[in-house]
């Protein structure tokens, strides 16, 4: 059995003057252990997808979701919130693109991930030692010092290794990375998708990659889903997607990979009124 199953996933958001359709009845699994990669540009509704896995979109008349999000057998859409809060964080856990906006200026970084823990794991009598170790799987250098540190005393690829951190301390069976290095220079980005290969290949966790780059999935991501106004067009193996894309959308992402050697005057222009 998968251990994260979509059937058929809708979401609307509506307003006095119009409906909004962002995704159009979606189906996907992930299985324990696998990396999922959700690939579309902007507005592709690859972000509302993964924020409705643990109902973190606005309730209705503003949003309105349909169809089937399964969780290790349970269903999400119909859970109490007492189960939701356990889902969010201990089950599920999310990486943001802007890890600046989602630590609080005002606490330590210590502090926050405690915070976490102490959400998940009442019963844990050595919460501090928790935090650092946690902060020392990510590669955070000194990480009893940088338990004190406020977030901005810290690099933006610190400030990622810390969100990083903050998942992993609440052992997650699910993480998602929603466009994790994006605010990044080239050389953190390498460093932080090398530290989430790593963190796969010790543990069982499954996760799930939002980008917009396909750059990023060679030997990261095992499948990979395309996503063009809230419909995926196309789906398989990482590797026999890159090779062999079929759909023009696929085709016109792949080809703005930069390659070495390869000059082009101008990137793939994506004609949406073609693909509509």
């Amino acid at each position: 059995m998968s251990l994260l199953q979509v059937d058929d996933l809708k979401i609307s958001f509506h307003s006095r003057e119009r409906e909004t359709v962002a995704v159009k009845g979606a189906s996907f699994t992930v299985e324990k252990g696998r990396t999922l990669a959700v690939v579309g540009e902007s507005g592709s509704g690859k972000s509302v997808t993964a924020l409705s896995l643990t109902r973190l979109l606005p309730g209705p008349p503003v949003c309105r979701v349909s169809g089937k999000i399964m969780f290790d057998g349970q269903d999400v859409l119909a859970m109490e919130q007492a189960r939701l809060r356990q889902l969010r964080g201990k089950d599920i856990a999310y990486i943001f693109q802007e890890p600046s906006s989602s630590l609080n200026p005002v606490f330590t970084v210590g502090y926050q991930i405690a915070e976490a823990v102490k959400l998940h794991f009442p019963e844990e009598s050595d919460v501090r030692g928790r935090v650092v170790k946690a902060l020392d799987q990510v590669g955070i250098r000194d990480p009893e010092k940088r338990y004190g540190a406020y977030p901005h005393e810290m690099s933006g690829g610190m400030q990622q290794r810390v969100m990083i951190a903050m998942a992993l301390a609440c052992q997650p069976k699910i993480l998602v990375a929603d466009e994790p290095t994006t605010a990044l220079d080239v050389t953190i980005q390498k460093q932080i998708m090398d530290l989430l290969r790593k963190i796969r290949q010790r543990s069982s966790m499954s996760i799930i990659l939002i980008t917009h780059n396909f750059a990023l999935l060679p030997d990261f991501a095992d499948e990979v889903l395309v996503m063009f106004r809230g419909d995926i067009v196309e789906r398989g193996e990482t590797e026999k997607v890159l090779r062999e894309p079929q759909h023009p959308y696929t085709k016109a992402l792949i080809a703005c990979i930069p390659r070495l050697g390869v000059r082009q005057k101008r990137l793939t222009t994506i004609d949406h009124a073609t693909l509509a």
